[in-house]
Order: C-alpha cells, then sequence, then structure tokens
C-alpha cells in the first residue's frame, strides 16, 4: 500500500491525537484570531500491558467473520478473492493496520479497489405514526419479525429518530435515511421485503410506517491483497514500533518537572492553560507535537481535523495517548 498514509498520520496527530475539539477544529479560536484562553491543553496516558504484536496481529479463526478467513486461504493460494461494499479485512482505521500469522509467518492484511459493479439493493425507511400507541392492532411487532428484519428495523428507527435532532444517528450502519438490505440470505427471509409485507410496525411502544424502496448504488470492488512481512515475533515487533509509536521516552531524558507531568497524566490527565509550562513544553516536544506550543494550532499549515490514538514508549512500556482542548472549571 502507499507510504503517505504517514504523513496524513502526521498532519491528524497535529489535531488532537485521540479528541479533536468539539467545535471542529483543533482549537478554539477567537475572532481574533488568538488562542482561547478559557482552555486548557490536556494529555493523559493509559498504559498497555501486551506487546504490539499481540494488539494487532490478528486469529481469523477467532475475531473475524468467516470471510476475511476464506480472502486470507485465497490470497495466500494466489486465488482473487473479491468482495463487494465492504472491504475483506475489516480494518480498525485508517492509520492502524492488521496483521496475521500463519505456520510462523506474519502477513499483513489490506485490499485494493479492483472495480465498481451498479447494483439494486432494497432500502427501509419506518416513519413515527402520529398520535398511535404501542398496541395499534394493525401494527405487527418488532420481536415477532425474523432476526435480519429486527436488526433492519432498529437501525432504521436510528434514522427515524435523528430526523430533525442533531447527532445521535450511526452512521455506517444508517444509510439514506434508512437501512440497505444487503445480505441475500436476509432478503430472502425477510417478512418485511416479502409481498404481503406488513404496512406498521411496533418497535419500543411506538408504531412506525413501513416503506420499502428498491434504489441503485454503485459499489466498489475490493480484493483481498496479503503480504508476507516477517518470519519471528521480534521482527513483527520491530515493525509495529516503527509503524505506529509516535515517540520514544526515556525517564532519564526528562527533567523533574517533566517527569511529574508524566506521572499527572498516567494517573489521571496533566492540563494548562497557554502559555505552558518548560515542563509541559518539554514533554509536548519529546512527543513531536510542536504545533500545540504557540496555543493557536489551528493557524499552523498543515493541520487537519481528525481523530486518532497516538503511542508512545516510555521506557519499556507502551502507552496510549491523547492531546485533548477542555474548558477550565
Amino acid at each position: 500500500m502507499p507510504s503517505g498514509k504517514l504523513t496524513r498520520r502526521r498532519a491528524l496527530a497535529a489535531c488532537g491525537l485521540g479528541l479533536i475539539s468539539p467545535f471542529g477544529g483543533c482549537s478554539q479560536v477567537s475572532p481574533t484570531g488568538t488562542a482561547d484562553s478559557s482552555r486548557k491543553l490536556a494529555l493523559s496516558l493509559s498504559p498497555f500491558e501486551e506487546s504490539l504484536r499481540e494488539r494487532y496481529v490478528v486469529d481469523l479463526t477467532e475475531t473475524r467473520p468467516s470471510w476475511d478467513e476464506e480472502a486470507f486461504d485465497a490470497a495466500l493460494n494466489g486465488s482473487a478473492y473479491t468482495t463487494q461494499h465492504r472491504t475483506p479485512f475489516l480494518a480498525r482505521g485508517d492509520d492502524e493496520p492488521t496483521y496475521a500469522r500463519r505456520n510462523g509467518t506474519y502477513y499483513r492484511l489490506d485490499s485494493l479497489v479492483v472495480g465498481e459493479s451498479e447494483v439494486t439493493h432494497p432500502v427501509l425507511r419506518v416513519y413515527e405514526v402520529e398520535g398511535s400507541s404501542g398496541d395499534a392492532p394493525d401494527a405487527v411487532a418488532h420481536s415477532s419479525l425474523p432476526e435480519a428484519d429486527r436488526r433492519a428495523v432498529k437501525i432504521a428507527y436510528f434514522a427515524a429518530r435523528a430526523r430533525g435532532n442533531v447527532g445521535g444517528v450511526p452512521w455506517g450502519l444508517v444509510e439514506r435515511d434508512g437501512y440497505v438490505y444487503r445480505d441475500e440470505v436476509a432478503i430472502s427471509s425477510s417478512r418485511i421485503l416479502s409481498d404481503s409485507g406488513p404496512s406498521r410496525v411496533e418497535y419500543r411502544e411506538t408504531v412506525y410506517e413501513v416503506e420499502v424502496t428498491r434504489e441503485t448504488f454503485h459499489e466498489a470492488v475490493y480484493r483481498a491483497n496479503v503480504e508476507p512481512v516477517a518470519d519471528s515475533e521480534s521482527e513483527m515487533e520491530t515493525i509495529l514500533r516503527a509503524r505506529l509509536l509516535d515517540a520514544r521516552i526515556a525517564r532519564e531524558d526528562l527533567s523533574p518537572g517533566a517527569r511529574k507531568v508524566v506521572r499527572d497524566a498516567i494517573r489521571e490527565a496533566h492540563s494548562e492553560s497557554h502559555p505552558y509550562s518548560p515542563a509541559f513544553e518539554s514533554v509536548l516536544k519529546k512527543l513531536d507535537r510542536w504545533t500545540y506550543l504557540d496555543g493557536n494550532v489551528e493557524k499552523d499549515g498543515g493541520v487537519e481535523s481528525g481523530r486518532r490514538r497516538g503511542y508512545l514508549r516510555y521506557d519499556e512500556r507502551y502507552f496510549g495517548y491523547r492531546l485533548q482542548f477542555v474548558s477550565e472549571a
């Protein structure tokens, strides 16, 4: 895969590493362009005991859907395994890789877009019936529906609940203001999609009107990509350190004040308003988060909004860390 992700990862890291401002950017900026002194920058550290290898090398027979193991086996055998709409391997995120081990060899799991398909899928949308109660005689109970329909109604309900409101929609599940049936088994067993399907359904003591449409989608076609990268645990750990760590800090290289900043960040969080203390500034520099030093990171070139975790190694332990702007109490 292209190595450009590292550049994007650095840019995203400058915008918060874990959380972004609730106002959509990296820091709240006043109309005059100066940093908001009513907020503090908080650093928190979360230790984890396992190695990076234990964290990122998956067992496809235990933790993945069956099609991921099928994709892995096919790719190892030199066969082209493709999926539509979804990627063959469920990645943790844009910048977090997935690996698997087979017969002592470690493989990087990925996918490539190799085409596009035009398909038609049923889309379920539900609309609350005003003034109706959960015991309406013409409404089918949610609990009486097949499993696939129960899931569809629940997701369509999320979309209905959010109409006219801000937030509260699990995008990725909700599509086109409802639920899209893609699985052929679910479609064939669906009661809602049948010719005699219900016009109303009761869910959470509320009656909803059922609307089913068949709509056109243009979906990407993905091909599973598996590449050997390591033949030993130590080699795999080295690769993951190079791929994932933002910083490596030795306790002996920190001043007493900077060590206290780290201790506070591990216990709960360490926060300061700008201008920061020399101790906090030194920790930010060790983390390579220089963009925060002026207190107004939105004005720095190359910074884009994003949210992701950051990792560091402090002495011999791994930590996940995040920087977050918080309002003073």
